[in-house]
This record gives C-alpha cells, sequence and structure tokens, in this order.
C-alpha cells in the first residue's frame, strides 16, 4: 500500500526529539512494518533520518517564517493549496494519513475528491490547547478549518475517548475510531531485577510543560527524601517549567540529589530508564484530560514501575496493583507515600514493571496500531476507494 503521511504543523520537527516526533516516527516505522510504502509531507523535519527509516521519502513543505503570531497563522493557512500540489505531483496514493494540525485542510480534501481513504490522527483539541498555551489570533479561521478537515476526512482517529467527545461536536460518532497511543518495545528489550541500589531513583521523561503536574512531583519528592535520605530525582526532558523546577528544588535542597538531563536524543532513553526505579506521570486534575501518555507506554516497555494519576484514559491502561500505581491526581502526600511503598518493596516493583511490560506487549504496540489504521483503510466504504 503506498502511503502518504503527512505533518504540516510547523511546531513538530518529524526526525526530532519531542514526544510528538517521536510518535510520527514510530507510526510510519510501523506503517512500514505492516508493507506500507511511506512518502513523508512535512513542514518541519528537524534532524537526520533515523538509519531504519532512511529509505522514506522526504518532501519538505514550505516552511513557516517566524514572523508575528497572526502573519504565521496566515502564511500556514495559505500553504493549503501547495500541499495539494505536492500530492498531485509526487505520486498516486492508496491511503492519505495526516496528523491534525491547525490549519491544514488541503490533504483530506484531496484524498476526498480523488475517492482515496483519508485519515485524520487528532491528538488534542488543538484550537482549545493553542489557544490556553501558545496564544491564537485568529480562531475563527481555525474553527473553519477543524471543520472542513474533520468533514473530508474520511475517518478520524482519537487517540483518547476525550478527544473522541470532542470531535462529536463537528461529526458524526460513526466516523470517529479511537486508537490510544503505543510503543516500540523492541527499544526496550531487557526486563529489570528485582536487586536493590543503594540509591532509588525516582524518574520523569517528558517535555517540562505546566500540564504535566512538575509541581506536585517537586513536593512529593520532598516529602519523600525527609523519610528516605537516599532518594534521587532523575528529570529527562527540557521545556519552559525547568527554571522554575530548578529554582524550587533549590530552594528546597534539593538540587544536588536531582539530575537534569535536558533535551535528549530517542536513543538515550532507553538506558535513562534502566537507570530509574520507578517512574512517574504526575498529572494534576484536569476537567478534559484528553491525553494518551507516551511516556508511560514506555515506562512500561522498559519493565518500570509506574505511579501515574487517576484521570482519563490513564485509569483505563493501570490496573492498580497490578501493572502499575494510581493516585489521586493533585496528591502530592498521596504520591509520595506511593514511591515510599515501592523503595520498601523491591519485589513489589519488579512484579509491576514486569507486569507493566507484558500489558504493552499484548496490546500497546505500534506495530499494532498500524495494523488497526490499515484494517480501517481497507474496511471503509467503497465509494471512497478509487
Amino acid at each position: 500500500m503506498r502511503v502518504a503521511y503527512i505533518c504540516a504543523d510547523p511546531g513538530i520537527p518529524v526526525f526530532g526529539q519531542k514526544g510528538c516526533s517521536i510518535h510520527v516516527q514510530e507510526v510510519i516505522r510501523a506503517l512500514i512494518g505492516q508493507g506500507g510504502q511511506v512518502t513523508l509531507f512535512a513542514t518541519r523535519i528537524g534532524g537526520e533520518l533515523p538509519a531504519d527509516l532512511a529509505d522514506v521519502v522526504v518532501h519538505q513543505l514550505p516552511p513557516i517564517p517566524k514572523l508575528e503570531r497572526a502573519v504565521r497563522e496566515q502564511v500556514a493557512l495559505a500553504s493549503n493549496p501547495d500541499l495539494r500540489l505536492n500530492l498531485e505531483k509526487f505520486g498516486s496514493f492508496d491511503l492519505i494519513y495526516e496528523r491534525y494540525s491547525l490549519w491544514s485542510y488541503g490533504a483530506m480534501e484531496y484524498a476526498q475528491a480523488m475517492g482515496i481513504p483519508g485519515l485524520l490522527e487528532v491528538n488534542s483539541p488543538l484550537i482549545i490547547e493553542q489557544a490556553q498555551h501558545r496564544g491564537l489570533i485568529d480562531r475563527q479561521s481555525a474553527e473553519t478549518v477543524a471543520s472542513r478537515v474533520f468533514s473530508a476526512a474520511t475517518a478520524l482517529i482519537a487517540v483518547s475517548d476525550a478527544v473522541k467527545t470532542y470531535l462529536l461536536d463537528y461529526v458524526d460518532s460513526s466516523k470517529v475510531h479511537v486508537i490510544p497511543n503505543g510503543v516500540n518495545p523492541h527499544r526496550f528489550s531487557n526486563l529489570r531485577s528485582a536487586s536493590q541500589r543503594e540509591s532509588f531513583t525516582v524518574g520523569f521523561v517528558g517535555s517540562l510543560k505546566p500540564w504535566h503536574g512538575l509541581p506536585i512531583l517537586t513536593e512529593a519528592f520532598s516529602l519523600l527524601h525527609q523519610r528516605v535520605p537516599n532518594a534521587k530525582l532523575l528529570i529527562v526532558g527540557d521545556g519552559p517549567e525547568r527554571e522554575n523546577l530548578e529554582a524550587e528544588l533549590a530552594t528546597r535542597g534539593l538540587d544536588a540529589h536531582t539530575q537534569f538531563t535536558g533535551a535528549v536524543n530517542p536513543d538515550e532513553i532507553p538506558q535513562l530508564l534502566a537507570a530509574m526505579d520507578v517512574a512517574v506521570a504526575p498529572y494534576a486534575a484536569q476537567a478534559d484530560f484528553y491525553f494518551s501518555p507516551l511516556k508511560v507506554y514506555e515506562y512500561m516497555a522498559a519493565g518500570l514501575p509506574v505511579v501515574v494519576s487517576q484521570i482519563g484514559q490513564l485509569t483505563d491502561l493501570i490496573d492498580p496493583g497490578v501493572n502499575g500505581m494510581l493516585c489521586p491526581p493533585g496528591d502530592a502526600i498521596a504520591l509520595a507515600d506511593t514511591l515510599e511503598q515501592l523503595w520498601r518493596s523491591p519485589t513489589l516493583r519488579h512484579s509491576l514493571g514486569q507486569a507493566a511490560r507484558k500489558t504493552v506487549i499484548a496490546n500497546h504496540t505500534w506495530d499494532a496500531i498500524a495494523g488497526q489504521i490499515l484494517h480501517i483503510a481497507s474496511s471503509l466504504p467503497m465509494e471512497v476507494k478509487r
């Protein structure tokens, strides 16, 4: 199957180090593993192709200049005809697959016009997210684009039930398929042992952004360290909250017990996870938690015991006391108590980690997700096909 993968979002360097970058790479990798011949169309390339993706044909879409936000929005909106021309120029495709971005509708409308299945992956309510966290000038046009692209797509793939609920404001439920994120377990091939280390390392991986609950982690680690003096905190990633986080940890006298790696290459993540004894996703309480957190799947694939907030899709993924632990969102005391419990029981940590890895291998691999994607494409009504 000849697949065109489109990522027109200038905020996603497709071969970069962000979680969204890894997501794009893994979907492409899995589609190839399912026999797809993938051509990538992307606004921001972001680095060298990984060796195993060297055969992917890459076409860079016109870059979005770093001008004031209002101008950038209009330039991005005006790029749709170029995207459509690129699709017409560079091949005949059996499937158009796109990661939804704020201003892109050309690919799905092209697929619709050509009678090609067009699948649109929706990872978040981008309009709301953009307005709250980054700024959005022309919201009306963004809403118009959303209506156009959701309508034109043959099917929508939502990464969580909360995202599906958002999409139901635009389309009928029959058009939306929920497929949570996943992991490539081959990157994390070694299960951990139940051995006791001298130190106890609590780890976090991800972009250091406001919605990841980092102040909760700081408070919980402070409480834990009072009880477990050899506890350490390993924070893998970078982002706008790093300065505040470093200052707070220093104020609490915990800077000597904390390591910040900054942004790292994806190839370094497995080794860093191996240095952790437990990994956390301490999300605060949120009314509409729509995430399908990649970090949690990677923690689990590495055989790590995980402690995550009891919120959204995570409550479906984690069976408490079996393959991980749940804590009330925003509750630093409960998080610290759970971490202390795991410190006291290496055997429990080991059993949780083994069960976690089995869970993701059985149900949440990118290969399985690619199989679902291609099944959806092949099952679409015949009238949409050439």
